[in-house]
């Protein structure tokens, strides 16, 4: 088996393209292949699949096994490699997700690679429990959790997939491995949670530091980015288009008043390929 290790800006994949489906052992071969010690090593699994809606069709399984719906930054990845590797020679193209349906993604080329990529996320989910969470309301913003006798206060977005953004004063310093393993399986989140912790520099820059469900901590997350973003608005903290820094880079978002989607931009980068 052929593979590729990826990253987008630092949140790494191992992509697998040419198969037809999953292997029924996808699970276990996930946490083999992602064990940063005894394999490849990797935030997840990536399949570049065949679609009936899409050009493409992209399935995620995380480290520890689980199934992610939707990955901002492997999406971009999957982007730049069937570009790069002449799967597709067209610079607008669909790519289906299991969470968010078909997306499209429009890709900037320089001298015949794929430089950056921007991906319409489409509208975020903002019911309570849509989400999911188990609250029962259009949108839940700033709402009060509690964790080991601290109080945060969250706002809920799925991108597809379920985020609860929380401020704080400092998120490039904030202790993710106490707080976030405890928040992504709160009894308030009946599928789990991705876990974004944000400050907001200005109108049109935010930190945020990210405890992934499935994942831990990584170094970006692209689905989280976008979350922020449309927290940020309802919350009356940043305009509709703002830069997100992560651990291991920038994104522009933008969430569009016209068409209500969101507009992700960013890199995506090769590591290396091998055989297993």
């Amino acid at each position: 088996m052929n593979f590729t290790k990826m990253h987008g800006l630092g949140n790494d994949f191992v992509v697998i393209a040419g198969e037809q489906q999953l292997p029924d052992h996808v699970a276990d071969l996930a946490i083999r292949l992602c064990n940063r010690f005894f394999g490849i090593g990797a935030d997840g699994l990536v399949y570049i699949l065949p679609s009936e809606i899409a050009d493409f069709r992209m399935r995620i399984i995380n480290s520890d096994g689980s199934e992610a719906e939707q990955c901002g930054n492997a999406i971009r990845c999957v982007a730049k490699y069937v570009y790069d590797n002449g799967l597709t020679d067209k610079e607008v193209i669909t790519i289906e997700t299991l969470g968010a349906g078909a997306q499209k993604v429009q890709l900037t080329v320089s001298d015949g690679e794929v430089s950056s990529v921007r991906v319409d996320m489409g509208e975020p989910i903002l019911n309570g429990l849509q989400v999911p969470t188990t609250i029962d309301a259009e949108q839940v913003i700033e709402h009060p959790i509690e964790v080991d006798g601290h109080e945060f206060r969250f706002t809920a977005v799925s991108m597809g997939n379920p985020h609860c953004v929380i401020y704080v004063d400092d998120a490039v310093h904030f202790d993710l491995s106490t707080w976030g393993p405890k928040l992504e399986t709160h009894p308030l989140f009946p599928r789990k949670i991705n876990v974004e912790f944000v400050t907001v520099n200005s109108r049109t820059h935010t930190d945020m530091r990210v405890w992934e469900r499935g994942a831990g901590p990584t170094l970006a997350c692209g689905t989280g980015a976008c979350a922020t973003l449309v927290a940020s608005v309802l919350t009356g903290a940043t305009d509709r288009t703002a830069t997100v820094s992560l651990k291991g880079g920038d994104l522009l978002i933008e969430w569009n008043e016209s068409d209500n989607h969101v507009y992700m931009t960013g890199p995506a980068a090769v590591s290396f390929r091998g055989t297993l």
